[in-house]
């Protein structure tokens, strides 16, 4: 009866030469096993196994058989039963995160992607994109720093819509997330000075061209505040050209709406409160490298971040000392700080949490809000000159020098 053998390449080379050591009396097991990069003893084991069971004893005895790490059937069967049930919308690195922490199924991503794709409920990874020139990542953290805002739906129907701003390092990957309602200057700003509370100062942001960021023809706020602090500002030409925080933005939609949705978290107060206490702290954990990358973060020790990320404007002082600001009257106070003369202009500053300051010579200013336009002030009743009076003659001032 023919027998079939499924041999390795490596076990085919080893066929080959034990079977011109035995029919040849000049190779001896020494050059065989150099020649085979094995031990002398080794050698010896193989050929006496050769020798009993033929051909067929130079195979694997482990050949078609599971391995010793390999889970069980019952394992398997649970975990696509659980993927089924509760995560059928998770990638299997994720999926295999919530087997380890909420299941206590320790199943490497490989091996779950096999089961899933085995299993057909996986169709494999994601489309090819184009090839882009890959920019190396910078030497030390704070030297440049992406931000980026992402509108999706977050809390999938069970809150409004909003946005998440994320700032990630460019060399180390850290990221600082807040969930805004919309990408305002007010918020952005908020969500900035939060940042550098905590880290500090970057050389440089990295932000595309949206409005909160940029003015075509007068600078934003934002760029006003950034010079300001002495914070370089880069704009992106394209989405691709600040990939790394777009990629961070697609991972977020993915780990962090699960996440999410896990909690039942549906307001944007509870989901910020979620971020800095648990989400920021274990994705940064499992995803940046910080390890031996100097911080180049400066400190803001001495810097009134309330005059400096807040919307700045000027308003001129009328005769009356009022100026005039969304269409309503306010009116200047005597106080510690001189008044400025009519005609001069205010700083008017609206700080993020929504009061107003008025500065004129780096001096703040009291002030009152008017109800409405202030009243016209009557000249002062003085008393009228008499008919006769020296000032109503005609004469005076009127005297003409005549030729002699």
């Amino acid at each position: 009866m023919t027998e079939t053998l499924t041999m390795s390449s490596k076990e085919r080379e080893r066929l080959k030469v034990i079977h011109r050591l035995e029919e040849d009396d000049d190779l001896t097991v020494a050059l065989a096993a150099e020649a085979l990069r094995l031990s002398e003893r080794q050698l010896y084991r193989l050929l006496k196994r050769y020798r009993q069971q033929g051909d067929a004893d130079l195979v694997h005895l482990l050949r078609g058989q599971p391995s010793h790490n390999a889970h069980s059937a019952r394992a398997q069967g649970k975990a696509l039963r659980l993927y089924r049930e509760r995560h059928d919308d998770y990638g299997p690195t994720l999926f295999a995160e919530m087997l380890e922490d909420h299941h206590a199924l320790a199943i490497a991503p490989e091996t779950r992607r096999r089961w899933l794709m085995a299993d057909r409920q996986w169709a494999g990874s994601r489309k090819k994109r184009l090839h882009r020139k890959r920019r190396q990542r910078r030497d030390t953290i704070g030297a440049l720093v992406q931000l980026d805002g992402s509108v999706h739906d977050w809390f999938e129907g069970r809150g409004p819509l909003c946005t998440l701003l994320v700032i990630i390092d460019d060399a180390s990957g850290h990221v600082f997330l807040r969930f805004i309602t919309s990408e305002n200057t007010a918020e952005v700003f908020i969500a900035l000075r939060l940042y550098f509370e905590r880290y500090g100062l970057p050389l440089a942001f990295y932000t595309d061209y949206g409005p909160v960021f940029y003015g075509e023809i007068n600078p934003t706020e934002y760029q006003r505040a950034m010079a300001a602090l002495g914070v370089e500002v880069i704009f992106a030409n394209s989405p691709q050209a600040k990939g790394r925080v777009e990629r961070s933005n697609r991972t977020h939609q993915d780990r962090l709406i699960k996440a999410l949705r896990r909690r039942r978290i549906g307001t944007i107060t509870a989901a910020n409160r979620f971020l800095e206490k648990t989400y920021v702290n274990e994705h940064n954990h499992a995803f940046a490298c910080t390890d031996n990358l100097p911080d180049i973060h400066r400190a803001i020790d001495g810097i009134d971040l309330n005059n400096i990320l807040c919307v700045e404007t000027t308003r001129q002082v009328h005769n009356d000392y009022t100026i005039t600001l969304d269409a309503r009257y306010i009116q200047l106070e005597r106080g510690a700080a001189a008044l400025p003369p009519p005609k001069r202009d205010v700083i008017v500053r609206q700080w993020v949490d929504g009061s107003l300051h008025l500065f004129w010579n780096d001096q703040e200013l009291k002030y009152t809000r008017l109800d409405g336009k202030p009243k016209r002030r009557l000249p002062l009743n003085r008393p009228r000159p008499a008919d006769d009076h020296i000032w109503r003659r005609r004469s005076i001032g009127a005297t003409r020098w005549r030729r002699a």
